[in-house]
């Protein structure tokens, strides 16, 4: 099968080779899926460029954990999923060498989830770490109907898909975003309110769009970066979800949170437990079978083109999610 990988973390055009490596074949528990899109995510970038130490143990690793196609084969004790299933993948490449940047990819069947007939490929690609990790963070810590939402990079692949969540909770959502056009973006998907973080003071426009309460939610992309404006940007008894850090630690303003009560909740997607999964997918699906999210496909590139589509996710011009077509 056509597949890309790497040997060695390193920058995109200097390690990822594309190629033909050995087909899988699925064992006990196991499907495998003949696939047509991968999704390139922020994590799977810094993944090959060596920021997230996950791979040492692998002499090659066919990069990406999201992707969709068409169940072809199964192993033995497989019971929920068939063949000519068309499917949508998570979790891929997470602690396994082989992830969806490849024309096959074999996975358990758990990692596998139906894909409505009225959803794309391309679309099925964009699902598993961004709307789950949106969903985690936005919908499972309790409701927020009547609730003010903060979602800071609104524009991002995740943020885009946690303001559209918390709206159509019922929450009022307020977007932190870098230019106009991610305004527009934000906007797009049900933000009421945006501000520019780059010249607006963001803690006075959520005092003044809250009456001085505070927001209920934030759904934080960056907590190094952010701690101290989500200390003024809480209202008592608040959450912060954090999905997302520049760096390794933030300086955290103990005694404002302390002073509000607010919780911080981190969110990591990969390491949810079958629950929280269960319960996001069961979300997510119907969602998706309404037609409820939209989906920001920004950029296509084919699987040989793999390092340019790695340098748009690094460059964070993109508004809206990179995918390889594997044709």
């Amino acid at each position: 099968m056509q597949a890309a990988w790497y040997a060695a973390p390193g920058p995109a055009r200097e390690v990822l080779t594309v190629g033909e490596v050995p087909t899988p074949e699925p064992q006990a528990g196991e499907v495998r899926v003949r696939l047509y899109s991968s999704g390139v995510n922020p994590s799977d970038v810094k993944s090959r460029a060596g920021a997230i130490g996950r791979n040492s143990d692998f002499e090659r690793i066919i990069p990406h954990s999201d992707g969709a196609g068409v169940i072809d084969k199964v192993g033995d004790a497989v019971s929920a999923r068939s063949v000519g299933d068309r499917v949508w993948v998570y979790n891929a490449q997470f602690l396994r060498p082989n992830g969806t940047a490849a024309e096959y990819v074999v996975l358990p069947e758990a990692l596998t989830v139906p894909l409505p007939d009225s959803a794309g490929f391309e679309v099925g690609a964009c699902i598993g770490i961004p709307v789950i990790t949106a969903y985690q963070a936005a919908a499972s810590g309790g409701p927020v109907d009547g609730k003010t939402v903060l979602v800071t990079g609104g524009a991002g692949a995740v943020g885009h898909y946690a303001v559209q969540i918390a709206r159509l909770q019922g929450a009022t959502v307020i977007a932190t975003v870098s230019s106009p056009e991610k305004a527009a973006h934000a906007e797009s998907g049900g933000a009421q309110h945006t501000i520019n973080y780059r010249s607006e003071d963001v803690v006075a426009r959520i005092t003044e769009i809250t009456d001085g309460r505070g927001v209920d939610l934030a759904v934080d992309v960056d907590t190094t970066a952010n701690a101290a404006m989500l200390a003024g940007a809480m209202a008592p008894y608040g959450t912060i979800a954090s999905y997302g850090a520049g760096s390794a630690e933030a300086v955290i303003p103990v005694r404002d949170l302390r002073n509000k009560n607010v919780t911080l909740r981190f969110v990591l997607m990969y390491a949810l437990n079958a629950q929280e999964f269960g319960a996001a997918i069961g979300g997510i699906t119907e969602m998706l079978e309404k037609g409820a999210l939209q989906h920001a496909v920004a950029a296509r590139f084919p699987l040989s083109e793999i390092a340019a589509a790695h340098e748009a996710v690094e460059q964070g011009t993109a508004i809206g999610n990179v995918v390889l077509d594997i044709g």
